[in-house]
C-alpha cells in the first residue's frame, strides 16, 4: 500500500512538473516578456495589456543596450533638464538623450508619463541600432514601417504600444544585428556583461540553425510578390496577367527570381511584407536556359515614397546540401500572399529536362506562384530559387540552384523588362 502511494505521489509529481507555467498559455506577449525578464531587461509585474508609456520605453531601451549601468552614474540633478521625469526613469532618458536616441531636450517635451507610440518607439531602437533619421535612413513618422521592411519586426506595430506589443519588439530585435554588423543585440549584451552567455544561449538566441518560426520572423521580410503585366492595356487596368515571387539579395533593392516569373512581362512590381509596392527598375542579370533572373528594384514606391534600405537573404549556394537535410520555402504561393512551409532535400541533383542545370528536388510545399521564391537552409541562406514540380508526383517539388547568381556580374546598368521582352522575342 505505500509503495502504490508512494507511486502515486511521484505520478503527481512528475505531472505538476510537466504543466507549463501559467505565463506560457498566455501568448506571444507573456513568452516576450519572460525571455526579458530572464535577461533582466524586464522586472516585476508585466502589465502586458497596460499602455507603455515614453518614460517605460526609454528604462527598456537602456537595458536592452546593455548601458543600464553607465546610464545609472549620469548624474541627474536638480539642474537636469530631465529631473521632474519620473525618479526611475530619469537617468536612462537623460543617458539615450545624450545618445541621441531621444530627441527631447526637456522632461517637459518628452512626454515621459504619455504612451509611446509605434513610431516613436521605433525611432528610439533604429538610432540604438545605429540607423539615423538625420542622415536619411528613416523619417520619425515612418519607423515602424521602416523597421519591419529591414526585418527588425515580425510584425507591424502602429499607434499606441501595450507593454505586451513592447516587449515583442524588443524581443525581436535581440536576434537583429547593430546596423554596422559587429553584434547582434543579444551578442552585444553578452559583450558588454550584462547578459551570460549561458543564459543567452539557453535562451536560443545564439542558435545558428533556425526553426520554420524564425525563418518567418526573420526573413519574411526579404521576400516579395511579384505582379507582372505584359501589356500595356494590363497596366492601365490594374490587372497583372500573372503572379510570382522575388526575393533580396541586398539592402540597395537587387532581387533574384525566375526567368519565367518576367519572360514577355513589360512592367512588374514587388509587394513586401509591409504593403508596400515598388516597381521592377530593370533586370540586371538573366538566363532563360538556367530560369534565373536577377532585378533591381525602384527605392520609390509607387506612391511616391522612397525605401533606403531593404532586408535581404544571404545566398549559399548548392556545395554543402545534402538528401535529407531540411529546407524551408518563402514565397507567394497562388498570389495569395507571402507564406512559408518546409520539408527536406529529396534529391540534389535531379536532370529536369526544362533546366539547363540540375534541380534541386524537395518537399517543402510550393504552388503557383512560388516561382522566383527562397528555398532556404537551417541558417536561413538561399540555396536555390524555388521553380516547379512535378505535375504527377507527390512532394516532388524543384528549385533552380542558387550558384549561378552568386557568380554572374550584378554591377551592371541593366535592361528595362520591356527591352528584355524584345530582345528574347526578337526572332
Amino acid at each position: 500500500m505505500k509503495k502504490r502511494f508512494f507511486a502515486l505521489l511521484c505520478a503527481l509529481v512528475l505531472l505538476a512538473g510537466a504543466v507549463p507555467a501559467a505565463s506560457a498559455l498566455e501568448g506571444e506577449a507573456a513568452r516576450a516578456a519572460d525571455t526579458l525578464a530572464a535577461l533582466n531587461i524586464v522586472r516585476g509585474d508585466y502589465a502586458l495589456d497596460a499602455p507603455a508609456t515614453r518614460a517605460h520605453a526609454a528604462v527598456l531601451l537602456v537595458r536592452l543596450a546593455g548601458a543600464e549601468q553607465e546610464a545609472s552614474r549620469q548624474a541627474v540633478t536638480a539642474r537636469s533638464p530631465y529631473y521632474t521625469a519620473p525618479a526611475y526613469a530619469r537617468s536612462s532618458i537623460a543617458y539615450a538623450a545624450a545618445r541621441g536616441w531621444i530627441t527631447s531636450l526637456t522632461a517637459q517635451s518628452y512626454r515621459p508619463d504619455e504612451p509611446v507610440t509605434a513610431d516613436a518607439w521605433c525611432s528610439m531602437l533604429l538610432r540604438m541600432l545605429g540607423y539615423s533619421d538625420r542622415s536619411g535612413d528613416f523619417t520619425p513618422s515612418g519607423a515602424a514601417v521602416f523597421a519591419q521592411r529591414i526585418g527588425l519586426l515580425s510584425q507591424p506595430l502602429s499607434g499606441e504600444l501595450t507593454r505586451g506589443q513592447l516587449f515583442q519588439s524588443i524581443r525581436d530585435a535581440l536576434t537583429f544585428s547593430y546596423k554596422d554588423g559587429s553584434a547582434t543585440v543579444a551578442e552585444r549584451l553578452v559583450e558588454r556583461g550584462t547578459a551570460s552567455q549561458a543564459t543567452v544561449s539557453a535562451l536560443g538566441l545564439l542558435d545558428r540553425e533556425l526553426t520554420a518560426r524564425q525563418v518567418a520572423d526573420r526573413h519574411m521580410a526579404a521576400v516579395f510578390c511579384l505582379d507582372k503585366y505584359d501589356t500595356q492595356a494590363e497596366i492601365d487596368k490594374g490587372t497583372p496577367s500573372g503572379n510570382a515571387s522575388g526575393f533580396f539579395i541586398s539592402s540597395d533593392g537587387l532581387a533574384v527570381t525566375n526567368y519565367h516569373s518576367i519572360d514577355g512581362t513589360i512592367y512588374a512590381t514587388a509587394t513586401l511584407s509591409t504593403g508596400e509596392t515598388f516597381p521592377v527598375e530593370s533586370v540586371v542579370w538573366y538566363d532563360p536556359d538556367i530560369d534565373l533572373a536577377v532585378l533591381r528594384i525602384s527605392p520609390t514606391s509607387t506612391d511616391g515614397k522612397t525605401a533606403s534600405a531593404f532586408a535581404y537573404l544571404e545566398l549559399a549556394g548548392t556545395a554543402d546540401i545534402r538528401s535529407g537535410d531540411t529546407v524551408y520555402t518563402l514565397g507567394n504561393p497562388l498570389g495569395l500572399g507571402l507564406a512559408v512551409s518546409s520539408g527536406i532535400i529529396s534529391a540534389t541533383n535531379r536532370d529536369v529536362y526544362r533546366y539547363a542545370l540540375p534541380c534541386v528536388m524537395n518537399t517543402a510545399d510550393i504552388s503557383q506562384g512560388s516561382s522566383g521564391g527562397a528555398l532556404l537552409n537551417v541558417y536561413g541562406h538561399v540555396i536555390a530559387v524555388t521553380s516547379g514540380a512535378y505535375t504527377y508526383g507527390n512532394n516532388m517539388y524543384l528549385a533552380v540552384p542558387a550558384d549561378p547568381v552568386m557568380e554572374a556580374d550584378l554591377t551592371v546598368p541593366g535592361l528595362t523588362l520591356e527591352e528584355v521582352a524584345k530582345i528574347e522575342y526578337s526572332e
